[in-house]
């Protein structure tokens, strides 16, 4: 009877959900958070960054992770400063913390606060692309394959030893930012929920990355969507699905009354059959298919979808349709 009894207790053990507190801020960490919730992972409290103003009329918007904290009726905190979340953190004192694209290096202090770390859903398959923008660089490097890891948080970024990782075969080679971004995020939270009962059990032994593998990434800023017209159609057309929605993708028209932004929404690449020399850089044509064509520093980069500055986005064959004067204009 006694055996008995203490198989039960262990059993009971196993079952035990630790206490999380989670961090993050964007879709990414959104998707995340909800389908931890769905697995009976339901953080006692969620932090993540301030509301901000979006757009060009600045409407001040939560973040995404805020929404599906409030969705769930979970307690919410979004420091100016993280050292402000500090105290509320060690006195919950949790079990584990995730992170997930929060934007904040956690302190040493934090990272000893849990007893089972803290643990960061990063998507790229590290070390390959650390730093705040993976997905935009895989997008932007044409890799063929991506993938999500997760690491046992230090005080460096996205430094800390491998859990465990999962890779995703780039199929689409059109693929844009928020398509890659949700599946990767579906991906990591799968992943996720496998490695939490077998991480806090002591299952797992983390794996130190390889050093010499290293690729770093940038905070984005919106001159980094700046086109230059120098660069080959190829790495033009990445770009655009790249950086959608941000930083965004843009040139100028220069008219009399000044200089017009023309934002690329979509793009595709038209190779230049003869060998050349290369027209002037930024220029116009009519393509074929009565879409605006711009030479850049290779072929050709076919404009599919625009929006001039104050307009609603459109077509490039409605677009031309009432301004058949940019063709032969030099975009800067």
């Amino acid at each position: 009877m006694e055996n008995c009894k203490i198989k039960i207790m262990e059993k009971e053990q196993k079952t035990i959900k630790p206490k999380l507190v989670f961090m993050g801020t964007p879709e990414f960490g959104a998707i995340i958070l909800e389908k931890l919730i769905e697995n009976d992972y339901r953080p006692a409290l969620v932090i993540t960054n301030p509301d901000k103003p979006v757009g060009r009329k600045k409407i001040i918007t939560p973040p995404p992770v805020k929404l599906i904290s409030q969705k769930y009726n979970i307690p919410l905190v979004q420091p100016d400063k993280f050292s402000a979340a500090k105290q509320q953190i060690q006195d919950l004192n949790p079990d584990l913390i995730i992170v997930s694209a929060f934007g904040h290096i956690l302190p040493k202090e934090v990272l000893k606060i849990p007893r089972y770390g803290c643990l960061n859903v990063h998507p790229s398959l590290l070390p390959r692309w650390r730093g705040a923008s993976p997905i935009q660089f895989t997008i932007l490097d044409g890799d063929e394959e991506a993938g999500v890891t997760i690491i046992l948080m230090d005080e460096e970024m996205d430094h800390g030893p491998i859990i465990s990782n999962m890779r995703y075969e780039i199929s689409n080679i059109r693929i844009r930012y928020k398509e890659l971004e949700r599946d990767l995020a579906r991906l990591g939270a799968e992943l996720l929920i496998r490695v939490i009962p077998d991480w806090v059990k002591g299952e797992i032994k983390p794996q130190p990355q390889d050093e010499a593998a290293v690729t770093f990434t940038k905070v984005l800023k919106k001159e980094d969507g700046k086109i230059n017209w120098g660069k080959s159609a190829q790495e033009l057309e990445k770009q655009v699905r790249a950086f959608d929605p941000w930083p965004g993708n843009y040139c100028y028209l220069q008219k009399d009354s000044g200089k017009t932004m023309i934002k690329v929404l979509d793009a595709e690449v038209l190779e230049q059959k003869s060998h050349g020399p290369f027209g002037v850089e930024g220029k116009t044509f009519l393509a074929p298919n009565n879409k605006i064509a711009v030479q850049a520093g290779k072929d050709f980069l076919i404009i599919t979808k625009l929006q001039l500055e104050g307009r609603k986005p459109t077509t490039s064959e409605d677009f031309l349709k009432g301004n058949l004067g940019l063709i032969g204009q030099v975009l800067e």
